[in-house]
């Protein structure tokens, strides 16, 4: 299901996104932020087009997926923006998340797209949704600030790492 908003359009992956993904994702700028292990940079494009087929896979269970982000204005694939069940999640633990190529940074990209992802999930019952962020990854501590989401503090719960946990009801969306 495609999601738009006055500048993106988050939209299932296409296998000929896989050299752009390639090149996000074979940066440690962002792959140091993606994870609970070792950093694992990609290094061929194959590698894109196996993420892109497990990522639809997830996309298969609505409100749930993994959309790619992409500019209305010229169409570039800037990133991408989730919605999932967490590893080892008891019911209703969903969990949003995003990154997005260096040059899209700062632009409010992520936030927008994750304003429409979280209002998806919300429209679709979801009782609240939650984020979990590298304790290091200030940019998108802000992002959770600006979604409305309240700090819960560190938590080492779904990943084998110390992660900040963020919280947003559907009745925060209400306020």
């Amino acid at each position: 299901m495609d999601l738009t908003t006055r500048r993106l359009t988050l939209r299932a992956w296409r296998d000929d996104d896989a050299p752009r993904l390639l090149d996000i994702m074979s940066r440690e700028e962002v792959m140091r932020w993606l994870g609970d292990g070792p950093t694992v940079l990609l290094t061929e494009v194959d590698q894109a087009r196996q993420r892109i087929a497990r990522w639809n896979g997830l996309s298969l269970t609505p409100p749930l997926g993994y959309w790619a982000v992409e500019t209305k204005a010229d169409a570039e694939l800037v990133g991408a923006v989730l919605l999932l069940t967490l590893p080892n999640a008891t019911a209703g633990e969903v969990e949003i998340g995003w990154w997005l190529h260096p040059d899209a940074w700062g632009q409010g990209y992520a936030t927008e797209a994750a304003q429409a992802v979280m209002a998806h999930g919300f429209a679709a019952g979801l009782p609240e949704i939650l984020a979990v962020t590298h304790l290091g990854n200030e940019p998108s501590m802000n992002v959770c600030r600006k979604l409305g989401m309240s700090d819960e503090g560190v938590v080492h719960r779904w990943y084998d790492a110390d992660m900040r946990l963020f919280r947003r009801p559907v009745a925060a969306v209400h306020e």
